[in-house]
């Protein structure tokens, strides 16, 4: 901005000024919203910014009920992912307390049952006090936010304004340096003062005292809603611009580029590989002619191995005219051996040279050593080589972009699978609560959250969907290895499930790497 100095100062200086203090935070998803909705832009023809997307949407909000949210801001989680279905967001207030009560704050203060309880209509809505409806109202009479611990300190415990927000700040701080438990006489004396039940004020205290474990403002809490909304409008109504955006802003999020292609091919999103002779950096939309559906194509960020500045002298050497062979783009591209058996390993050159085998031959062959092929030809040194398997191909995709377009690897192994039972995960959805249950899929999350009491929470990947699976404390303790350290992963367990909230209790732990054979480096490139 014109005329304008940007300084550092530190925090403690500011607050000694007087000075507001504003935290500005660098979220990967600004970047990937940014990117959806300018591929959306020019897909429609005419600028699409994110005042323009709908609001209180209940398409939207279905899928955000139904916890189908892969790769949205904030609420993709395993926790949250839980709690959705729970809570069945219809407005943006909903988000809002989603995105608050999820946090170690209220999950410590013991706030998050109560609400969910008196959501659901299983416990009724009553306020201690009218000067409490008003602090508490908007959230069914549980204090959520940080707002409204304030608000209670000042209605119930006569605090002045500005002992409140010196209680706020100790908050913040009292588990590093401590301080709140001086409040407590305070706290409570003066609630019993007021004629609140002892009982009362001391579940107040202990919901406060888990506000010192990040709790949220609701203003934080709103802001971060407004991204939640916005990213899972894209992801339902345009999932391949959202797909393509995504990739394009990696590393970030739960989910690698595998879990997102797979998720998004899932719901009907056309993926197509990386080619050399279409490809540029970046993952873009295609729209063939006959078809109404557009196609993500990959882009070439997604090799590993590639390098920025190849891939721009080779959509530069494209723009001129397309590229006859191998040997034609190693030269106008200038592409060195590296180079070219980046591309080669992740299948770019197969409309340049057939297979990944025939493209690595005429990769050496198209930037030949001093000592080593220096006179040959291209057509006179390649060998009649026979194309990879199908399982070949997959190791080679994973090895080479992290994913694959192809079939899953599970779907490779089911006929094994289903001879020792284990199902996918589409006929565990069918499951009522409490069946014995077995599964198996390529571990892709693994969360151990401090506020979860020893317990591990791990996601099973296979060709039909996801499985939650809960392993107990006294589970971990016995498989240890296999908890941590398995990345094909068989779990034998009891299904349970509330409504949308399903998941497999694990009971015994099985390793099952050996069978993946030639697709072990698949998992472990996966995971």
């Amino acid at each position: 901005m014109a005329d304008r100095s940007a300084i550092q100062w530190d925090k403690d200086d500011l607050e000694a000024l007087g000075l507001l203090k504003i935290d500005v935070l660098a979220l990967g998803m600004l970047s990937a919203i940014r990117r959806t909705l300018d591929i959306v832009s020019e897909q429609r023809g005419e600028r699409f910014e994110m005042q323009d997307i709908p609001v209180e949407d209940p398409v939207t909000y279905e899928m955000i009920s139904q916890a189908d949210t892969v790769g949205v801001f904030r609420i993709e989680s395993r926790a949250q992912m839980s709690m959705l279905p729970r809570l069945q967001p219809r407005t943006f207030y909903d988000l809002v307390i989603e995105v608050a009560i999820v946090r170690p704050g209220p999950i410590q203060g013991g706030a998050v049952h109560p609400y969910l309880r008196r959501r659901q209509g299983f416990e009724p809505v009553t306020y201690p006090s009218e000067a409490l409806e008003a602090a508490l109202g908007r959230t069914l009479g549980v204090p959520i936010f940080q707002e409204q611990v304030m608000q209670v300190a000042i209605l119930a415990a006569g605090f002045t304004p500005g002992e409140a927000d010196q209680f706020r700040r100790a908050m913040a701080a009292w588990k590093r340096k401590g301080g709140l438990q001086k409040y407590y006489d305070r706290i409570v004396n003066g609630m019993r003062e007021r004629g609140y039940k002892q009982d009362f004020a001391e579940a107040i205290f202990e919901q406060i005292k888990g506000f010192g474990e990040y709790g949220f403002p609701e203003s934080h809490a709103a802001s971060f809603a407004l991204l939640v909304y916005a990213s899972s409008w894209l992801k339902c109504h345009e999932p391949a611009a959202f797909l393509a955006a995504m990739l394009n802003s990696q590393p970030m999020g739960f989910y690698s580029p595998s879990q997102l292609v797979q998720d998004a091919k899932r719901h009907g999103v056309q993926v197509a590989p990386v080619d050399v002779t279409i490809s540029g950096w970046d993952s873009v939309l295609e729209r063939r002619e006959g078809q109404k559906a557009v196609v993500v194509r990959l882009g070439l960020s997604l090799l590993k191995g590639m390098r920025d500045g190849a891939a721009e002298r080779i959509e530069s050497a494209r723009a001129v005219r397309p590229f006859l062979n191998v040997s034609d783009l190693a030269r106008r591209a200038q592409l060195d051996r590296h180079d070219l058996q980046v591309l080669a390993s992740a299948n770019a050159l197969a409309s340049l040279a057939g297979n990944r085998r025939e493209a690595l031959w005429q990769s050496v062959a198209a930037v030949p050593d001093k000592d080593m092929l220096a006179d040959a030809r291209l057509e006179d040194a390649t060998p009649v080589l026979g194309a990879p398997s199908e399982a070949e191909d997959i190791v080679g995709d994973y090895k080479s972009t992290g994913l694959t377009l192809g079939r899953h690897p599970l779907e490779l192994l089911r006929p094994i699978l289903l001879e020792q039972r284990l199902i996918p995960a589409s006929t565990l959805r069918t499951y009522p609560n409490g069946r014995l249950a077995r599964d198996c899929g390529l571990v892709t999350v693994r969360r151990r959250p401090g506020t979860a009491k020893g317990v591990m929470f791990v996601t099973l990947e296979d060709e039909t969907g996801n499985v939650n699976v809960i392993v107990w404390p006294s589970l971990l303790e016995k498989q240890r290895k296999e908890a941590l350290g398995a990345s094909l992963l068989a779990v034998y367990g009891t299904w349970q499930c509330e409504g949308e909230v399903r998941h497999l209790a694990a009971q015994r732990l099985v390793d099952m790497l050996h069978l993946l054979g030639g697709l072990t480096t698949v998992s472990r490139n996966f995971c």
